[in-house]
């Protein structure tokens, strides 16, 4: 089998463990390296992989020119995407970024181009990408059962970004407290907030399930919660040619939504000119209403199969393959969730409708 060293660079985002497992666990990579300005960060993740002292970087240029890595990943803040981008493409590796894609769609701009340049690939890695009743519904949709799409609905979110680190490690109240005020989560300059957080999760999949289909306009609306500077819940409505679709975010659900589903439900509903879909987060079946069961009935969400069960098995695939990055990680249906995104952060800066940003 032929082997791809990998590299992690930056640990701004918690989710930078979860990579690195799978990263760790594919018997096809070598995990060669992992490098980050703030040594400590990289201390659970040393401990996890038994990762040696010689793996471990504090100059992202010294990692890059010493391991040569065939896929990078990274999880910079969401404001720092197009820089760390902008840093590691030269290098000559295809590259992984951690959803967001981006703060703006400028940035995303200059990601693309960079790694363009380069004749490498950009993915951008979308957790629920991975969840088994949300691909389930990408194939209900493709085989025609509720026909056309028209519209979707998406509530998606968290008791915050500081409750879980890696794996879905817990934390307490009393370290969510304490590491709040530091936390680029929290702030504007990072691209901290609800907003930029997470709803991209619902546009990008939601562009997915509407085929790449773009909104018109879109309006947004977010809180303002005393003593923050970024949202903590945010609503937006996009208008498309066939009707209205919604994507609300939301820190701070009475539960996580892997362990028990808040009210509301964290997932999808789509609405199709045949039927409906409702596809909730984690669930191990989805409920579909068509014309001749109009009760609706479950139907069991498919088990992934490989190379479709990860990021990192899905990149490898690609680069054996010398393939293109296709689907929800794609830079094209991205960079739509990401205008869309843009459009709600003008719309709520606005306090009004906008058309699409281009």
């Amino acid at each position: 089998m032929t082997q791809y060293k990998v590299v992690g660079i930056n640990f701004d985002h918690f989710h930078m463990g979860d990579l690195l497992r799978m990263a760790f666990n594919h018997p096809q990579v070598d995990l060669v390296a992992i490098c980050d300005e703030q040594p400590t960060r990289m201390a659970d993740a040393i401990k996890a992989f038994s990762i040696s002292g010689e793996q471990v970087y504090t100059d992202y240029r010294k990692c890059l020119d010493t391991t040569k890595p065939d896929l990078c990943i990274l999880c910079p803040a969401a404001a720092e995407h197009g820089d760390w981008v902008e840093r590691v493409a030269p290098f000559g590796c295809d590259i992984l970024v951690e959803k967001p894609f981006a703060a703006t769609l400028g940035e995303a701009d200059r990601m693309i181009a960079a790694v363009h340049a380069t004749g490498r690939r950009l993915a951008i890695n979308w957790p629920l990408a991975w969840v088994e009743s949300h691909c389930t519904a990408k194939r209900i949709l493709d085989e025609g059962t509720i026909g056309e799409v028209i519209e979707f609905h998406h509530y998606g979110g968290n008791r915050g970004p500081l409750w879980h680190v890696a794996d879905k490690v817990e934390r307490t109240a009393e370290q969510v407290a304490q590491e709040k005020p530091a936390s680029w989560f929290y702030k504007a300059s990072a691209g901290g907030g609800s907003l930029l957080d997470y709803a991209g999760y619902g546009t990008t999949l939601g562009t997915w399930y509407m085929k790449g289909r773009k909104p018109i306009e879109v309006t947004c609306v977010v809180d303002q919660p005393a003593g923050l500077e970024v949202d903590e819940h945010s609503v937006i409505v996009c208008r498309y040619s066939t009707g209205l679709s919604k994507v609300e975010t939301r820190w701070g659900t009475f539960t996580d939504p892997w362990t028990h589903q808040p009210q509301p439900k964290c997932g999808f509903v789509i609405v199709g000119t045949e039927g409906t879909i409702s596809s909730e987060d984690y669930a191990d079946s989805i409920r579909v209403q068509t014309r001749s069961c109009p009760e609706g009935r479950d139907l069991p969400a498919d088990a992934l199969a490989a190379p479709h069960r990860d990021p990192i098995e899905y990149m490898v695939d690609v680069m054996h393959r010398d393939g293109q990055v296709e689907g929800i990680l794609s830079i094209e249906i991205s960079r739509i969730g990401q205008q869309i995104v843009d459009s709600a952060v003008l719309s709520a800066q606005q306090k009004s409708t906008v058309p699409l940003v281009e």
